[in-house]
């Protein structure tokens, strides 16, 4: 065989593969995008690069994948439906408080429904996974909720902070998920 047909079939073979590597990642994109939504463009900002952010949203589905959720028993449920009506109810005389019941309540929920709860970080990297449209929601209520801490949050951060939390409260506690 000639050598120039040697080269040439050698670079047929490396260009198509290139072009199927193309369109697998590609292909990897799309279904991350799709499955992540905003969550998807804030993991880029915050990354270097599209595939370290990829890699990162990769690695949040395997990691959830290794812990099983629960659907909550009714009398557990009504339980913490009845636990927000209250912190509702006592914004009015205590929004501080009521916003820092949110946040506990938000980890009760998820300790129950089955989620790590060890750190924020990680909390809200695996909710992120089940609840891509919410997770931005749970995101600036706990920043809001820190500030509560350092006495810098007024009350319509408190107002914005229960309305965020209520969101993922929602999807929780109902079992709603990006999944279903």
């Amino acid at each position: 065989m000639d050598t120039l047909v040697i080269i040439l079939i050698v670079l047929v073979v490396v260009l198509i593969g290139v072009g199927v590597l193309l369109l697998v990642q590609r292909n990897r994109s799309q279904r991350l995008k799709d499955r992540f939504g905003p969550e998807y463009h804030r993991a880029l900002d915050e990354s270097d690069s599209r595939l370290e952010a990829e890699r990162e949203l990769v690695e949040r589905e395997q990691h959830r994948q290794a812990f099983e959720l629960r659907e909550l028993d009714p009398g557990i449920r009504q339980h913490y439906e009845e636990e927000w009506r209250g912190l509702q109810q006592r914004f009015v005389d205590e929004p501080r408080d009521a916003v820092l019941d949110a946040d506990r309540l938000l980890i009760d929920v998820m300790r129950d429904r089955g989620y790590p709860i060890e750190d924020f970080e990680r909390r809200a990297a695996d909710i992120s996974v089940d609840h891509p449209t919410v997770v931005d929601d749970y995101r600036t209520a706990h920043a809001i909720a820190l500030r509560v801490y350092e006495d810098r949050a007024d009350t319509e951060d408190l107002r914005q902070a229960v309305i965020h939390y209520r969101s993922l409260f929602d999807d929780l506690l109902n079992g709603r998920s990006a999944r279903e």
